[in-house]
């Protein structure tokens, strides 16, 4: 049995909540499988969401994007943590209150949505500082932000993920761009709204009512401790940042309940694998050995993943596997684990 939700794992939710970069899809093509996946689910008549860190677009932009794509959204199916931070902001201070604003375009929108009012320099006073992705932030927006910090304005960051993913691989993130005035200033933001802190999942997770929400993400750092913060399941997908190393070497506030390769694992129990398993799994043995773990036997590649989180996550042995015969091998290299 892959999961204890039923025969397919989506019929054990009420909503479920996409992250998009890396899951939905790469900067602006579908991944492949996922236009189908989520036009299954409204088939069907399931609730969906998506929960993105990505500030750089409003919801409705976002809804626009997946809708080009051949994924129908509404504006409303989307949280973005722009908009979770102009509304954080617009609670916090006057109407009207100057915030100075680090990002693109979308982030002064959300801002001005949000009844306050977006200005670019530290002498037009502002009370806080917003800090969200944009590619054409450059050091004149990082200096002006920190001198806005120094003279005692509130510093909130959208997020704080280190990469964003491409089709030629990671690139630098905010984050990276955080840890610029993080490094500057010696000290951290007053507040992160986006993942993996809690406040994007829970807002989704209550428009599910009394039913059980399932989140879908490809990372670890952010969509999966974010799920576990919010007290909801995860499933992870291997489409975008984390890959299997980083998974068996995951600390336990990163660990998904469940894993896939694909969105194929909402609808198809043979493409999904509840995590840890047994150390004994589907026709799979793993022993911890001298140099890391051992795999034998024969079966489902995703079955001796769930063998493999089992020891790796008990004994901390991390990614170093050895395969005991061909059969294993050849599960190692679909699990991206060949030496």
């Amino acid at each position: 049995m892959t999961t204890d939700t039923g025969d397919r794992l989506v019929d054990g939710y009420s909503l479920v909540v996409f992250d998009l970069d890396g899951v939905i899809y790469l900067i602006d093509r579908p991944i492949p499988g996922a236009v189908e996946a989520v036009g299954r689910l409204h088939a069907e008549g399931r609730a969906v969401a998506y929960a993105t860190n990505n500030a750089s677009r409003r919801a409705s932009e976002v809804a626009d994007l997946l809708t080009g794509m051949g994924v129908p959204a509404a504006a409303e199916e989307v949280l973005t943590s722009a908009g979770a931070s102009a509304e954080l902001l617009a609670e916090r201070l006057p109407a009207g209150s100057p915030v100075l604003v680090v990002g693109a375009e979308a982030l002064r929108a959300e801002i001005t949505a949000a009844g306050l009012r977006p200005v670019s320099r530290v002498d037009e006073s502002p009370v806080a500082v917003v800090q969200g992705y944009g590619p054409q932030v450059g050091w004149a927006d990082l200096a002006e932000a920190s001198l806005a910090v120094r003279a005692g304005a509130q510093w909130i960051a959208t997020n704080t993920d280190r990469t964003l993913p491409s089709g030629r691989g990671p690139l630098p993130g905010n984050g990276s761009l955080v840890a610029v005035l993080r490094t500057a200033l010696d000290r951290e933001p007053d507040v992160v709204v986006g993942k993996p802190e809690p406040a994007l999942f829970a807002t989704a997770a209550r428009r599910a009512g009394q039913g059980r929400t399932l989140v879908v993400g490809d990372r670890l750092d952010t969509d999966i401790e974010g799920a576990r913060r919010a007290g909801l399941d995860s499933l992870l997908v291997l489409t975008g940042v984390s890959d299997v190393p980083e998974l068996l070497a995951a600390p336990a506030a990163r660990r998904p309940t469940y894993v896939s390769v694909d969105l194929a694992g909402l609808f198809d129990p043979a493409a999904v694998v509840r995590v840890p398993g047994a150390a004994e799994t589907g026709g799979w043995s793993v022993r911890a050995t001298d140099g890391g773990l051992e795999l034998a036997g024969a079966g489902r590649p995703l079955d001796a993943l769930a063998a493999l989180c089992a020891v790796a996550w008990t004994t901390g042995t991390g990614a170093r596997v050895r395969a005991a015969a061909p059969e294993a091998e050849a599960a190692l290299a679909a699990l991206g684990l060949a030496d």
